[in-house]
């Protein structure tokens, strides 16, 4: 199988504050260090990239020694926590940016979706920037327009298309956007985590169209994303970063494992002290899974009951706001999904949500759930309009199973959940 993309010992640096050494000096012994093709000697006294400690350099290792392979086909995920150096490395991929050491080598041109609007020129129509995007791609206006009504189909803004892309919102920026990406000829497709800008109906149809991308058309696809459920389900490989270096690589239901067993999520309780952005709607502030005692357990046993407890703000008033969890093992993938709408539709699609605090728990049927590990990710929405906000962390506990019964008549039963149904002869 032919290689896509190689990297050898990637890395980037960047420089906390003012750019440059603070002395000429300084920086014409940079120069000359470069021109010798010698070590830049202020690289030297760079720290990795961990925000839990404060360091003593201003210089920052956002990437350091990456090395690995990509072969032609494969859907690729990309893990790790904020500040990993997930985005770092798909812009140098895309030569947004280029790295300080290092060298990547690979075939096929690259179509890239890093963030919302990237390669979009406001004043143009999105006809327009759909052609000009062709073009940045290397492509022939004739091949543009061979795939223009799929693209304009798919991104559901036919409406809009001869409107400039400055009055879009950004959900729509991100539906033309993904469409021109993933429909253009490009053998490899790069998306950042850009897709939560979407509803999750979009959402599910961008995974589908990744998956055919990937396994119909041969094309290589990398994604990176916080929702394990989705990496799960398009990707055959799996790359860990952590702290900007390369943690582990291989099968993704075994990286998405490692993943929850390093301390990249956090078991039992999540706290989020974000900044809300302005203009923000809706913040999710906690994530808690809480034992049958009601104590926060990184540990729920099936013979009892186990919650999940959420905390958000509402920071502006508004009608049709809706919270949801899902819930994934990390071996069977999705288990379930449950949102506020669960408990009355018609009210909460008329209720307005005053700016406060709310609480929230959810009880997990634990007598249904397998052993194992699980993740809980959480996110609120007004369904089919916006995503309000996507809980940057995953939470994660383990199911024991202590139920003697089910432990002993399940032994070795397939399935995401294991029941134990009532048989009565008839």
């Amino acid at each position: 199988m032919s290689i896509a993309i190689k990297v050898e010992n990637l890395s980037k640096a960047y420089q906390l504050g003012e750019i440059g050494t603070g002395t000429i000096s300084r920086d014409l012994e940079r120069w000359y260090a470069r021109m010798r093709g010698k070590e830049d000697p202020f690289l030297t006294i760079g720290e990795t990239n961990d925000r839990s400690t404060k360091g003593t350099s201003d210089i920052v290792w956002s990437l350091k020694d990456l090395n690995f392979e990509i072969n032609q086909g494969d859907a690729v995920g990309i893990i790790g926590r904020n500040g990993a150096g997930k985005s770092t490395l798909l812009k140098i991929l895309s030569k947004v940016t280029s790295p300080t050491t290092g060298k990547i080598s690979g075939k096929g041109r690259i179509a890239s979706l890093l963030e919302v609007g990237t390669g979009f020129h406001p004043e143009l129509t999105g006809r327009e920037n759909i052609f000009l995007n062709g073009a940045i791609l290397g492509m022939r206006k004739a091949e543009i327009k061979k795939h223009f009504d799929a693209i304009v189909d798919f991104s559901g803004v036919e409406r809009y298309v001869d409107t400039p892309v400055k009055r879009y919102s950004s959900g729509m920026y991100v539906r033309l956007a993904f469409a021109v990406a993933a429909h253009l000829e490009s053998e490899i497709l790069i998306v950042d985590e850009v897709l939560a800008v979407g509803d999750a109906e979009f959402q599910k149809k961008c995974l589908g169209k990744m998956s055919d991308v990937s396994k119909g058309e041969g094309r290589t696809v990398l994604f990176v994303s916080h929702n394990m459920a989705a990496v799960s389900s398009l990707c055959n490989t799996g790359i860990i970063l952590k702290n900007g270096q390369l943690y582990d690589t291989g099968d993704v239901q075994e990286m998405i494992i490692n993943y929850s067993k390093i301390g990249e999520g956090v078991s039992g309780h999540t706290f989020d002290n974000r900044i809300p952005e302005a203009g923000k709607k809706v913040k999710i502030r906690s994530v808690k899974i809480t034992n049958e005692a009601g104590q926060v357990s990184s540990e729920i046993d099936n013979a009892q009951k186990g919650y999940v407890e959420l905390n958000f703000d509402v920071l502006i008033e508004g009608r049709g706001y809706d919270v949801g969890m899902e819930l994934t093992h990390t071996n069977y993938g999705s288990i379930f999904g449950t949102t506020l709408k669960d408990v009355n539709p018609t009210l909460n699609d008329s209720k307005i949500y005053q700016p406060g605090n709310y609480s929230y728990r959810i009880e997990l049927p634990t007598h249904l759930l397998r052993d194992g590990d699980y993740i809980v990710n959480v996110s609120s929405a007004i369904p089919k309009v916006e995503v309000l906000d996507e809980y940057p962390h995953e939470t994660y506990f383990s199911l024991i199973d202590s139920i003697s019964p089910v432990a002993k008549t399940t032994e070795g039963r397939r399935g995401a959940i294991l029941p134990i149904l009532n048989w009565e002869a008839i």
